[in-house]
């Protein structure tokens, strides 16, 4: 089973941003375990005693906010850094990512988190009918999601687009319902909020110096790249 761990970045309803990003962290289930590993070891540098209680998060991490003003702040972007090599890029291909950026002013009147969700469900349930098809690896995916996020409207979305479909069909490569977690218990759910800050520093501030870390682990094939889209 590939496991998707997906968190967003910027505000829907934040006038003063001009983008939404939505990603997602695909991960075999049999890669967690190592990727937890490497993730704890970075929060160790900043808590040997108790790195569990270390969350990593982007946008607290580069700006020193929720107690992370204690530590250098080289420190800080290193661990960012760190975090995106370790947790992506060294396990790439076992990892791709998803990623929807949007442009707010793109979608007046639209239900911004919709396309965004529809446009990464299809994405991945794409990669894994093609695992099917071109390498008879026949997988089935799971959505893990940050507890933060919008539980209810995200559930009601993903049986619409199971049994009624979406813009780009129906959905058939999901085992369950999407799943909610605290954030605070899943290092995984920390890496999707480490990419999907990266994306959104990347489009929202022309910074991109964690965007460089995992630009190549987008969903790809034959030259092609379908993990990430840009409007």
């Amino acid at each position: 089973m590939h496991l998707l761990y997906a968190d967003e970045s910027g505000s829907i309803g934040d006038a003063a941003q001009r983008h939404f990003v939505l990603a997602r962290v695909s991960v075999f289930e049999r890669e967690t375990h190592w990727i937890e590993t490497e993730l704890n070891r970075i929060a160790a540098h900043f808590s040997p005693l108790s790195p569990h209680d270390i969350e990593l998060h982007g946008s607290p991490m580069r700006t020193g906010r929720d107690g992370w003003d204690q530590f250098p702040v080289a420190d800080r972007h290193n661990a960012i850094i760190e975090a995106l090599k370790l947790g992506v890029c060294k396990r790439h291909p076992q990892v791709r990512l998803f990623a929807a950026v949007l442009e707010k002013q793109n979608y007046s009147g639209q239900d911004i988190a919709q396309v965004a969700f529809e446009q990464l469900s299809s994405r991945f349930d794409q990669y894994l009918g093609r695992l099917h098809r071109l390498y008879q690896n026949t997988q089935r995916g799971l959505i893990l999601f940050d507890k933060s996020a919008t539980e209810i409207r995200i559930q009601t979305l993903a049986r619409e687009f199971k049994y009624s479909g979406h813009t780009y069909g129906v959905t058939r490569n999901f085992a369950e319902v999407p799943v909610f977690l605290d954030s605070r218990s899943s290092r995984l759910i920390q890496l999707a909020d480490l990419v999907a800050y990266a994306i959104f520093r990347k489009y929202e501030a022309n910074d991109d110096r964690y965007f460089r870390q995992i630009d190549r682990c987008f969903d790809a094939e034959g030259g092609v790249t379908h993990g990430l889209y840009v409007r």
